[in-house]
């Protein structure tokens, strides 16, 4: 993990983008504290990369991960209506265009 001030990113853009391109995540400073992280692409939302970052996150204690949700645990809706009600109104919408 590299870090740079936002100056020297500005002039040497290229090269930390390579080191991003390799693996490396780059920190960018602004007056010595970090505003942003320069990372490869190639992980998507959902990836094992990802959610290794998550477990990280969770192991230092910085999150917390969720617990399932129990179905039971909340109330039926006391609103109703009839069976169709939504296809009628969506066709009654279209009508008007």
């Amino acid at each position: 993990m590299q870090t740079v001030g936002i100056r020297e990113l500005k002039a040497k853009l290229s090269k930390y983008l390579r080191h991003a391109r390799k693996g490396e995540v780059v920190l960018v400073t602004d007056r010595g504290r970090v505003v942003a992280e320069i990372r490869s692409a190639t992980g998507r939302p959902g990836t094992d990369d990802e959610l290794a970052g998550l477990r990280i996150l969770i192991d230092q204690g910085l999150v917390r991960e969720g617990t399932p949700t129990d179905p039971s645990a909340y109330r039926p809706s006391p609103l109703s209506a009839p069976d169709g009600t939504a296809r009628r109104t969506i066709d009654l919408d279209r009508e008007d265009r």
